[in-house]
């Protein structure tokens, strides 16, 4: 009850912070019910309607091949957040178990989580995705992967400090005590533990795996059309720009910045929300 408290008056004193879970919401409902909320088949071509400017028909225009961009932005909401959520949540599974594991335990587990992502960091990180995605074929499972193993050093370091830091403290040497085993000790006292600072993590990376899957689609590395998604209506957008045709790329670049705003700040109000220090 206490949580729930702060979370009100945090969103209550901090309007941005509310405006960012507000956005969230909008979000989800436009993932969970864009295909029934659209008002034209996303994939239907239409070449009499074909670009033709915002208006009360359609109000986000047409794109090339008359179809309408208002309902392929709504549509594509659903897969951008679906890919984004799926290698988030892999990459915390892989980052967060590794970074505990080499920092409660050290040692040869440290060095080998250590070096795996010294590795990862070495490379440009949208050059690796580029690299496993051509590796691998341009599917959305590969783009998840991709994008997962790009974040992966970003999770088990954040994860290693905690985890380091908890390792000796009283509440884990007394469950030591109460006869746990290691693994029950890092899965049950030292993870918890962590949690609220992986869950701003995953929040900030959320952002960045939204774009980094839109960039992959807009050099030809990610989903295929004709499917709706950001990444590649800016693509398709960007050939129209200087014949006039402005709002095919405009809206899902809007729609693709308000989604990286929105969990940027959704980072920082789960921060504020979930630090005990914040509370008052």
């Amino acid at each position: 009850m206490n949580l729930l408290r702060h979370a009100r008056y945090v969103l209550s004193e901090n309007p941005v912070t509310g405006l960012a879970f507000g956005l969230f919401a909008l979000l989800l409902v436009a993932a969970l019910f864009g295909p029934i909320l659209a008002p034209y088949n996303p994939l239907q071509s239409d070449a009499a309607m074909a670009l033709k400017p915002p208006s009360a028909a359609h109000w986000f225009g047409t794109d090339q091949l008359g179809r309408d961009i208002f309902s392929r932005v709504l549509v594509a909401t659903r897969l951008d957040l679906s890919i984004a959520f799926a290698s988030v949540i892999l990459a915390f599974l892989l980052g967060a178990l590794s970074g505990v594991a080499a920092g409660y335990f050290g040692g040869w587990t440290d060095r080998v989580v250590g070096r795996l992502a010294d590795t990862i960091m070495a490379f440009p990180l949208f050059v690796l995705a580029m690299g496993i995605v051509a590796a691998l074929g341009n599917k959305v499972i590969n783009i998840v992967i991709a994008t997962a193993i790009i974040n992966f050093p970003l999770y088990a370091r954040v994860a290693r400090a905690e985890a380091n830091v908890r390792r000796d403290a009283g509440f884990i040497e007394a469950a030591r005590l109460s006869g746990n085993g290691e693994a029950r000790v890092v899965l049950g006292h030292v993870l918890p533990n962590i949690m609220p600072i992986m869950m701003v993590q995953m929040s900030l990376t959320m952002g960045y795996a939204i774009l980094n899957a839109a960039g992959l689609s807009f050099i030809g590395l990610g989903v295929r059309p004709p499917d709706a998604e950001w990444g590649i209506m800016v693509a398709e957008g960007a050939n129209f720009i200087q014949s006039g045709e402005w709002w095919i790329a405009l809206f899902p670049g809007a729609a693709l910045m308000l989604a990286v705003f929105c969990f940027n700040l959704l980072g920082d109000g789960l921060r504020d929300i979930i630090d005990p220090r914040k509370r008052t």
